[in-house]
């Protein structure tokens, strides 16, 4: 009974936490407005730059039919955007993709991968032409490729790994991807087109834009 207690609590307090629609579709109506191919969200709200993205990503999908990958830096930060994301759909989302990091949505395929890049396997196997678009969520690690390296034995490999950009997390992925959407705090990408929502403040406040309505076309309940 408690348990009971404690997961209603949880949940009202994730709820009333969540943006509102209208934030959501402000953010959602930015990003396809934009017109470049590849984006970067530098703010800090790391959380909520993840859901609009997220949502987004979603939107497209229900557009153009296809594969679209989300690659976080390592599997502390995907639980953190399991349980922190600002919205519902996204949460929920992350949970069915978690394992066995793939999920179909409507006539959309979802991939999962790590900056690891040992997970890289399954999304190398997409045909390059069908992927739509990608998400890329950097943390906090400054190593390329989210790898420190320690456990490999192989100098060439070694050296390999090394020499490779910090950013070919991104990198590898705007070489074929058509849009791309990275969410990282104080990096610099050369190929992308930097975009700030007016509602996330410096202070670390947001407003809600009123006066508009959202007419979604995401179903939950089909996640």
């Amino acid at each position: 009974m408690l348990q009971n207690i404690k997961d209603l609590y949880y949940k009202q307090s994730m709820a009333q936490r969540d943006l509102t629609k209208e934030v959501m579709y402000e953010g959602v109506k930015t990003l396809v407005e934009a017109e470049a191919d590849h984006i970067h969200l530098p703010q800090q709200k790391l959380y909520t730059l993840f859901s609009l993205a997220f949502n987004y990503l979603l939107f497209m999908s229900s557009k153009k039919p296809g594969h679209y990958i989300i690659r976080v830096e390592d599997s502390y930060l995907l639980e953190k955007l399991m349980r922190k994301s600002k919205d519902q759909t996204s949460r929920k989302f992350l949970q069915k993709l978690s394992l066995p990091r793939k999920f179909k949505y409507g006539n959309a395929i979802f991939h999962l991968d790590f900056f690891n890049l040992s997970t890289w396997a399954n999304t190398n196997e997409i045909p390059k032409e069908k992927i739509q678009a990608a998400l890329i969520v950097k943390n906090a690690h400054k190593s390329p490729i989210g790898h420190d390296f320690s456990d490999i034995e192989d100098e060439a490999v070694l050296e390999t790994l090394k020499s490779l950009p910090a950013n070919y997390y991104l990198s590898s992925l705007q070489e074929f991807v058509p849009k791309t959407i990275a969410i990282a705090f104080e990096e610099e990408f050369d190929k992308s087109q930097k975009i700030k929502f007016p509602f996330i403040k410096e202070d670390d406040s947001q407003k809600t834009v009123k006066g508009v309505s959202i007419a979604s076309d995401i179903n939950i309940d089909e996640i």
